[in-house]
């Protein structure tokens, strides 16, 4: 994520609510311990993940790609003490840090981690969903959007993660480009969703579902 200059992106990030020793924490053994450790959500989408959930008073969350699990606990922090997480990841590596960080959370009781295909865990997963995040393998992100959406409650958000791709999908060159690209118009079409574009970070489609 090279197209947003590196002193705004600080300045954001200095006037954003901290996250807390855990979440540091983590991310930093996610730096240390783990391939691609970028993919992490960091402390601004986190926040932002965690603002959204509290204002839509959501109780069942579902994430795709839960990673190391910084925006899982996120998540899952602005639940109530009731509220239930499902979120799905494939890399052993990954679950097994996230894991970790769940047992030694006071809101991983609420944190559901389904290993596998992604596909597989969302078709078994009843609704209705109040909150959702997608932020796994791209180009499944319009397969995870259409199992999502039809268990989703009226009125309930999702966001989905990196939907600017870096800039790449003004000129999609390989898969990925194309099947972001590609997810976008698609939701841009949907009239089941009210939808916004917004530039977070790597870009961030923030959707109500009607």
């Amino acid at each position: 994520m090279d197209f947003i200059d590196e002193k705004i992106e600080q300045y954001a990030y200095n006037h954003t609510e901290d996250e807390g020793a855990l979440l540091r924490q983590l991310k930093e053994e996610t730096y240390a311990s783990l391939e691609i450790p970028q993919m992490l959500t960091d402390r601004i989408e986190g926040r932002f993940l965690n603002l959204l959930v509290k204002i839509s008073g959501a109780r069942r969350a579902v994430e795709v790609g839960t990673f190391s699990g910084y925006g899982t606990l996120s998540m899952a922090e602005a639940l109530p003490d009731d509220g239930e997480l499902f979120t799905c990841e494939i890399d052993p590596e990954a679950i097994a840090v996230a894991r970790s960080y769940f047992d030694r959370s006071a809101h991983g009781k609420k944190i559901h981690l389904l290993e596998g295909d992604a596909q597989v865990s969302l078709a078994r997963l009843a609704g209705p969903i109040d909150f959702a995040f997608i932020d796994a393998d791209k180009a499944n992100y319009l397969n995870y959007y259409q199992a999502i959406l039809p268990k989703m409650r009226h009125g309930g958000l999702i966001a989905v993660d990196n939907v600017l791709w870096s800039g790449r999908v003004l000129h999609p060159m390989d898969d990925s480009d194309r099947a972001i690209a590609h997810f976008n118009d698609t939701v841009k079409r949907d009239p089941r969703v009210e939808h916004v574009f917004l530039t977070v970070r790597d870009g961030i489609y923030l959707l109500r579902v009607k």
